[in-house]
């Protein structure tokens, strides 16, 4: 019996076992900023949940909010910026 494993993984290759194309890499480093601020502030979030909240950790929250919010901003202003046109 022939062995053809090496071609049946492009037979049965689904999307999720290939490796990521130069467009996607480029959209995941655009979004970069964005996914840091989420996870800052997921951090924040989950420091609250141990404790009881102090006013730093409001604070540490509300401006981690604030950056994913001028992420999330500067995002749809460089993809507007991208396209060509006014959203």
């Amino acid at each position: 019996m022939e062995h053809i494993g090496a071609l049946q993984t492009v037979v049965t290759a689904d999307e999720y076992d290939r490796e990521p194309t130069p467009a996607e890499l480029d959209a995941i480093e655009r979004e970069l900023p964005l996914i840091l601020a989420e996870v800052d502030l997921l951090d924040a979030q989950i420091t609250a949940l141990d404790r009881t909240p102090t006013e730093l950790d409001a604070r540490r929250i509300r401006r981690a909010r604030n950056r994913v919010l001028i992420a999330r901003r500067d995002l749809v202003n460089r993809t507007a910026g991208a396209a060509g046109g006014a959203a």
